[in-house]
């Protein structure tokens, strides 16, 4: 069996047919482009929620009171006061694993600038936050420990709130405003951060001594998150253990007692928002397969009008010496070809489709290698299965019949 001449006849049978062979291989292009776009989509949108949620803080841990579930339903914080300086302070002296720690707590309301106002949310932090958080001041200061001991009115504001109260390009430093009826003296503007994950405008904040928020404007005793920051990656798991532990015994509870705090890793929110991505680009890749599905009947269809079409020709050969495996090898031929080069084509469409998706509508995308080389194997793939059964039919032709057919 000649290969290169089973190549020659299934190219000619395609040149004889070039309209219907392209509008064949259209089905394979679009799905084959479909797959790799969406499938590039959803890797970019993956890789974009890790490097925010990595933006946000490095080896972060967060610790805030449990919640309260009756079958299944969240009803709200029971211990909301379970968390304390106290707790800060141990996880300080007694968790190796652990390099930075700050207390926080947390309100919103109208920060106000002579005639101006804007709805924001004041965070009360300690003095690890920024690097815990991953936030640059870039131009002022970071408010000090004694501030934090005598809840100094200091605060930092983020992009927005400036450009809200002062003007775009304004500089606040030293001037006071006011979050809610609390006056603040502004000592440091923040590196614009823009939006995370979840579309939050991370520079609509203000920064503030956590004393200061809880006497002043909160008047409670208690905190709502600890943020910490563990050694290392690796060591986050053993910072989790050593952490827990330790606020067990402060909180003096019983061995098997439920804990009356909740602590997250900034690795498991990675972990969690990646398990969501992954379902959408399953399912975006499943939906653009379908087309590939419908491109391979195509292929069925166009192959079975093809031995129709020939079956002169398929007694022809037959009469003259060709087996029945070289009449099937011949259709099957073309059936692949017909999926390889429209295979071909879709992948280089679905990666350019892919640049000007990114170019132009900004979306965040990734093409992978494997998404690539997988669309190519499923195309030709589908090229045999669904070529098999039309180039079986043309070999089990009788070369008799198949010369009386008109």
């Amino acid at each position: 069996m000649n290969y290169t001449n089973l190549s020659k006849v299934a190219v000619n049978a395609l040149r004889r047919n070039k309209l219907r062979a392209i509008l064949t291989m259209l089905g394979i292009i679009i799905g084959v482009a479909s797959v790799i776009a969406m499938l590039a989509i959803g890797q970019g949108s993956k890789k974009s929620i890790q490097d925010q949620v990595s933006s946000m803080g490095s080896n972060m841990i967060f610790v805030m009171p449990s919640q309260q579930r009756m079958g299944g339903v969240q009803l709200g914080n029971t211990n909301s006061q379970s968390l304390t300086v106290n707790d800060v302070e141990a996880i300080i002296k007694e968790c190796p694993s652990i390099t930075k720690v700050s207390p926080e707590v947390r309100s919103s309301g109208q920060a106000i600038y002579s005639n101006q106002n804007s709805p924001t949310s004041i965070y009360g932090v300690g003095v690890d936050y920024p690097d815990i958080r991953k936030v640059k001041v870039k131009s002022g200061r970071m408010f000090t420990d004694r501030e934090v001991k005598t809840s100094a009115k200091v605060c930092l504001l983020g992009k927005t709130v400036i450009t809200n109260l002062f003007g775009e390009n304004a500089d606040p430093i030293g001037l006071t405003v006011r979050f809610g009826r609390i006056p603040l003296t502004v000592i440091g503007v923040l590196e614009e951060k823009g939006q995370n994950s979840f579309g939050q405008d991370q520079d609509d904040i203000i920064l503030a001594p956590y004393t200061t928020v809880q006497k002043r404007i909160l008047a409670v005793t208690y905190l709502q998150t600890i943020s910490a920051s563990a050694v290392s990656e690796a060591k986050s798991s053993q910072a989790v253990e050593e952490l827990t532990n330790v606020l067990r015994t402060h909180h003096k509870l019983k061995e098997g007692a439920d804990n009356d705090f909740d602590v997250r890793t900034q690795a498991e929110l990675i972990s969690t928002l990646s398990s969501i991505s992954n379902i959408l680009t399953i399912l975006l890749g499943a939906i653009a397969g379908i087309s590939l599905l419908v491109g391979g009947i195509g292929i069925m269809n166009i192959m079975y009008v093809s031995v129709t079409e020939r079956t002169r020709e398929i007694g022809l050969r037959m009469a003259i010496g060709a087996r029945g495996l070289d009449i099937l090898m011949q259709f099957l031929m073309e059936s692949i070809m017909l999926s390889v080069i429209g295979g071909i084509i879709g992948i280089l469409l679905g990666i350019g489709a892919s640049s000007v998706i990114s170019s132009v509508m900004k979306w965040p995308v990734v093409v992978m290698p494997a998404s690539v080389v997988l669309s190519f194997v499923v195309c030709t793939a589908i090229g045999i299965f669904f070529g098999w059964y039309p180039a079986r039919k043309a070999a089990s032709l009788d070369p008799i019949d198949a010369l009386r057919y008109e």
